[in-house]
């Protein structure tokens, strides 16, 4: 009788310390003790003590998760987004070659039938399919994109305006295909250049369609491209649009 597969787990999201910063301009998070172990003394029995954090800090802090009403009024908030939205996600990574910008239509199109990419070209599979949810192979699937741009995280160049992000017709491709949520190691998932002049398509069409976005992943790369689940679960926490999230993988 063989020994069962020994699962790997895979750490995807950014420490969230003291003071960091995680986009230029927001608040960084400020961590305290609202009660210390010294001061909880006088409070239970002798040799009893305990220590109560307080933190404060905005939404878009660290690794994080943006539900549908980030974008839209009338979208569901992170305590309306179920479960299954969240967690064990199957998952597929796609790996956006060095020095890529866009991630558009062209480069996701051959991940719709399944087909294994290596720096832009297909090497495994075909790169036949519409990417439908009756037939495409990223339906239900947690879609993550790999652009190597983490390896900046806290750093003045992470970021820059040449950063890495899904194109308009990159996420209505995904929508089409019925993907189960998207996530993107980079600072943002849309273009934010000047030259953008503020539009967030990406944001726009993911959220409209019920699909959450996650920010700011990390270890993509030690992912394989498919067989692995993916959770990022938010806390429930009603009337909040983005929150924080332990995002994971588990690799069979």
């Amino acid at each position: 009788m063989g020994t069962p597969t020994e699962k790997r787990f895979v750490e995807l999201s950014h420490v969230v310390r003291d003071g960091m910063v995680t986009y230029p301009g927001l608040p960084a998070p400020a961590i305290t003790e609202w009660l210390s172990r010294e001061a909880s003394a006088e409070r239970y029995a002798a040799g009893t003590t305990f220590r109560i954090n307080q933190i404060t800090m905005i939404g878009n802090t660290g690794t994080y998760l943006d539900a549908p009403s980030h974008r839209w009024s009338d979208g569901a908030d992170l305590a309306g987004l179920p479960l299954e939205k969240l967690a064990d996600l199957p998952g597929v990574v796609v790996r956006v070659p060095s020095a890529t910008r866009a991630v558009d239509a062209a480069l996701l199109r051959p991940h719709l039938a399944g087909a294994a990419v290596v720096d832009g070209t297909v090497v495994g599979g075909t790169a036949a399919g519409d990417g439908t949810a009756a037939g495409g192979a990223l339906a239900g699937r947690a879609v993550l994109l790999d652009t190597g741009w983490s390896a900046h995280f806290g750093t003045e160049r992470y970021a820059a305006p040449d950063h890495p992000y899904l194109a308009a017709d990159g996420a209505e491709l995904l929508v089409s295909a019925g993907v189960a949520l998207v996530g993107i190691d980079s600072i943002n998932i849309d273009d934010t250049a000047p030259s953008a002049n503020g539009a967030r398509p990406a944001h726009s069409i993911l959220l409209a369609a019920g699909i959450p976005i996650v920010e700011h992943l990390r270890g993509l790369g030690e992912l394989p491209a498919y067989g692995f689940r993916f959770s990022a679960v938010p806390p429930m926490f009603a009337g909040l649009d983005t929150a924080p999230v332990r995002a994971y993988a588990i690799v069979d």
